[in-house]
């Protein structure tokens, strides 16, 4: 088995793609790395998706909009750029007829500067780009900011930190920072 980062399968220059790897490849690589994963292998989906999530429930008494625009406010304070925005739930009321489905709306942001560095190492990461931030209204009602977890502090138990430069984490841990800081303006209602 050829390992993706192997010589001439990884990208070395900024913006070169490394390698396809095939599907029955990867399904080897995945069962080489279940023993590791062992407590994760105990976990159903649900309980993984809420483990990759990071989310905050908004404060009593804050409307849906006023969540959205405490967010708004604080990302462009961070210079944090709106680049788009997808309110799921009016798609799924419109094309599946569920008028019970709660309102849920994602917002994409883009640190550009950020973003290019990351691109320019492994240009893979776009599929993760831009950032997205998303407030949704759970069964109960409670309105929440959710956003997938971008902490990279567990690379740090790692001594070769998978082989990421150490200004590329700098620009990861900037966007988790700045991140973090806009879903609690959020969730807090911060004008």
């Amino acid at each position: 088995m050829l390992l993706p980062v192997s010589p001439g399968g990884r990208g070395t220059r900024p913006y070169e793609m490394s390698r396809t790897i095939p599907p029955e490849e990867k399904e080897a690589m995945m069962k080489k790395m279940m023993p590791m994963m062992n407590m994760a292998a105990r976990m159903d989906v649900k309980d993984v998706m809420n483990m990759m999530a990071i989310k905050y429930p908004a404060k009593k008494g804050l409307s849906f909009d006023d969540v959205k625009q405490s967010m708004e406010l604080r990302a462009n304070q961070l210079n944090f750029k709106k680049v788009g925005e997808s309110p799921m739930w009016k798609d799924i009321r419109a094309v599946l007829g569920d008028t019970d489905a709660p309102r849920m709306e994602v917002y994409h942001y883009c640190d550009i500067a950020a973003g290019r560095e990351i691109l320019k190492y492994a240009p893979e990461s776009i599929v993760y780009l831009p950032c997205r931030i998303a407030i949704m209204e759970d069964a109960d009602k409670t309105i929440w900011v959710l956003s997938l977890d971008w902490n990279t502090s567990w690379l740090d138990s790692l001594s070769s930190k998978m082989g990421a430069p150490s200004e590329l984490l700098k620009h990861a841990t900037d966007i988790r920072d700045k991140m973090d800081n806009i879903m609690h303006a959020a969730a807090n209602g911060d004008l």
